[in-house]
């Protein structure tokens, strides 16, 4: 019961119709789902860590998106929305001493932080291949929902790799 109005939440985002951009709702969804699982069955913050970047980078986008549907520019635009989303998410999580913890550190660095790097820098990448791939094929995707399996997919072996190494 205690989680009725999250499951409410992201029903609405499948109910709701909505144009496919760079990322579409369907992956930042599965995105937002991978983080709530892997907190739920308490998933190491490395892998945590991916599936937060990955969404951070993925809403990111969205708003650029909007902002260039709106004709809303100016120089930087792009790089300042993607800071102004990484710092929302790791200024609160270092002040509530969540990122920086001593004993939770893989070679050297805090695990959550960087599962957020690699998370972030992962997506981004496949993201921009997914556009490439189909911008090659006239500008049509090689096979049905191929943006959702590229993108989570990448991130699913991933989780799965930071699972053997943190085990």
């Amino acid at each position: 019961m205690k989680n009725l109005p999250r499951v409410v939440f992201l029903l609405g985002f499948w109910a709701a119709p909505s144009a496919a951009y760079a990322m579409c709702p369907v992956c930042t969804v599965a995105v937002g789902a991978g983080i709530g699982l892997s907190r739920w069955l308490g998933v190491d913050d490395t892998i945590t860590g991916l599936w937060v970047g990955a969404i951070t980078i993925s809403l990111a986008m969205w708003t650029n998106i909007w902002l260039e549907k709106r004709k809303i520019r100016f120089h930087g635009r792009d790089i300042l929305v993607y800071a102004v989303y990484i710092a929302a998410i790791f200024i609160p999580l270092y002040y509530k001493d969540i990122l920086g913890h001593p004993l939770n550190r893989l070679w050297g660095v805090d695990k959550l932080a960087l599962g957020m790097a690699l998370g972030a820098v992962v997506f981004y990448l496949a993201a921009g291949l997914y556009l490439t791939m189909k911008k090659r094929n006239n500008n049509r995707a090689h096979f049905p929902f191929q943006k959702i399996a590229m993108t989570v997919g990448v991130l699913a072996v991933l989780s799965g790799v930071f699972y053997f190494i943190t085990k």
